[in-house]
């Protein structure tokens, strides 16, 4: 196998005004092998990669291809140095086909359809991809989709290719498949990078791991020489536990029915059929299911956020007493003191206002007093600076827009927010997507301390692992149906693969 040095970056440095995003950074890729590349949320992943991507350009260092230096001042520097980005938001058009994706923006007037499809399917017969040229890209599960942006790459040429939270969305069987074609891809001599989070994965996929800590070059070992707590511990700077505590609530209470929840989109198109299960305070609910199953469609119903059709949703208080939610807006919900908190998946969309600093996000809140690691003993302020202080937000300052924060502090923002908020309900979409590994584990800390306070937790999640370490059940979600609810303490990855991609499962815990 060919593994001769690909690309090297020598004494890279990016600054973005006084912070430096890379110092001084020496990172080699070589051929014929995958290189996984580790690191806290701001430790400069994404911001390397973007620049051997010609999104950026480094202000200091120099960038070797076999030796020579090169130059990468654009997108299309780097396809023609035979690099090509696979970004964790795809870029593609819904309404356009799988094959005109791949070609847009070429100049190539020569390209016809028939051409384009006999090279697409030359590419996915190489490395065996599964995809119809002819596809609308709204047609697409996720998995799909992350194909043609990888055909699209190689398409273009590449033979260095750059994956960012590849496997963020992919069901178990999704990510074997996916591990399958980059092992095709290794063999072939291509170099693949992949930024992740994931240390299972790393162990499993990557010949060579490279660690980032605070925009500084940490160090490259072989993965076959190191584990996941060796990884963590040279990502963080010291030992850092990899255990998520499970502890168990003595006396669970129900807090949230849901009956026959049905929910339409305005197309027409069944998103929850007849969705039914309780929610106790003092336990996580996990919810598990491939992209557009349901979840946000759940979550966003049970909070007002989406019409319901039929069913109901009910919150039980302390006295045992139900009362129904459905046809309230989040503000009625909140007047009536039923405390809800909610951790949506679109962060700025939904959750936060970008314009604002974190001082101002918090104050779209009411506070009142109480017990917790958010205590708001005097104001928005405050609060948004212990938010700060405790979850490491990486910002200048409390009043710095969120809309400029990497994707994580934003997600450490939200998160600490909506806990601040001291809610018998608490929901959560993805809590933890594009954190680091220490944050990850403060985010499943937090989730587990509000369980514990008696709070019923809905924590719709990825990744199966944490979902059955973290969860006292799981309920999986199939095509917007319930295929099952599991006890998470005895089910297993391939049972719970299983349920979200075939319906029939049913009820055990």
């Amino acid at each position: 196998m060919n593994t001769s040095c690909a690309i090297e970056m020598r004494g890279i440095t990016k600054r973005f005004g006084q912070v430096v995003a890379n110092d001084s950074i020496d990172l080699s890729i070589k051929r014929g092998e995958i290189l996984s590349l580790l690191g806290e949320n701001g430790s400069g992943k994404t911001t390397l990669m973007n620049m051997l991507a010609g999104i950026y350009q480094p202000d200091e260092g120099e960038i070797l291809q076999d030796g020579l230096p090169i130059a990468i001042r654009s997108p299309k520097d780097a396809y023609d140095h035979g690099i090509g980005m696979i970004h964790q938001h795809y870029k593609l058009v819904d309404v356009f086909t799988a094959a005109q994706n791949i070609v847009l923006g070429l100049n190539d007037q020569k390209l016809d359809l028939k051409s384009i499809n006999a090279k697409v399917k030359a590419i996915c017969d190489k490395y065996s991809f599964v995809i119809d040229p002819a596809m609308k890209i709204y047609d697409m599960s996720v998995s799909q989709k992350q194909t043609v942006e990888i055909v699209k790459v190689l398409y273009r040429g590449a033979d260095i290719l750059i994956l960012d939270e590849p496997t963020a969305v992919l069901t178990p069987q999704e990510t074997d498949k996916l591990f399958a074609v980059l092992h095709n891809m290794k063999a072939d001599g291509k170099a693949v990078i992949i930024i992740t989070h994931k240390l299972n994965e790393v162990m499993e996929i990557s010949d060579e791991v490279a660690v980032l800590r605070k925009g500084k070059y940490i160090g490259t070992v072989k993965t076959s020489e190191t584990d996941p707590q060796a990884l963590t511990d040279m990502m963080v700077g010291h030992a850092v536990v990899l255990n998520i505590d499970r502890p168990k609530f003595e006396k669970p209470v129900p807090r949230l029915k849901v009956q026959g929840l049905t929910c339409i989109d305005h197309e027409g198109i069944t998103k929850l059929d007849g969705v039914s299960f309780t929610a106790n305070g003092g336990e996580i609910l996990g919810v598990a299911g491939i992209a557009g199953s349901g979840q946000k469609e759940l979550l966003e119903s049970i909070s007002g956020l989406y019409p319901v059709k039929e069913g109901s949703v009910s919150f039980i208080g302390g006295d045992g007493k139900a009362k129904e939610l459905v046809g309230m807006t989040p503000m009625q919900i909140r007047k009536t003191g039923v405390g809800m908190a909610f951790v949506p998946e679109d962060r700025l969309g939904m959750g936060l206002v970008g314009s604002m600093g974190m001082t101002g996000n918090m104050m779209l809140r009411s506070w009142r007093k109480g017990k917790g690691i958010f205590l708001n003993k005097k104001s928005p302020e405050d609060l948004a600076k212990k938010i700060w202080d405790e979850l490491e937000v990486v910002t200048p300052s409390t009043s710095f827009p969120v809309r400029r924060m990497s994707g994580g502090n934003v997600q450490k923002v939200l998160v600490g927010r909506e806990i601040a908020s001291q809610p018998k309900i608490l929901m959560t979409a993805y809590p933890v997507r594009g954190l680091d590994i220490n944050t990850s584990y403060t985010i499943y800390n937090l989730l587990t301390e509000q369980k514990m306070n008696g709070v019923a937790v809905l924590f719709v999640g990825e990744d199966l692992d944490v979902l059955l370490e973290l969860c006292d059940r799981i309920l999986v979600l199939c095509g917007g149906k319930v295929s099952g609810i599991v006890d998470a303490r005895s089910a297993t990855k391939e049972e719970i693969g299983f349920m979200m991609t075939t319906l029939g499962g049913k009820e055990n815990a």
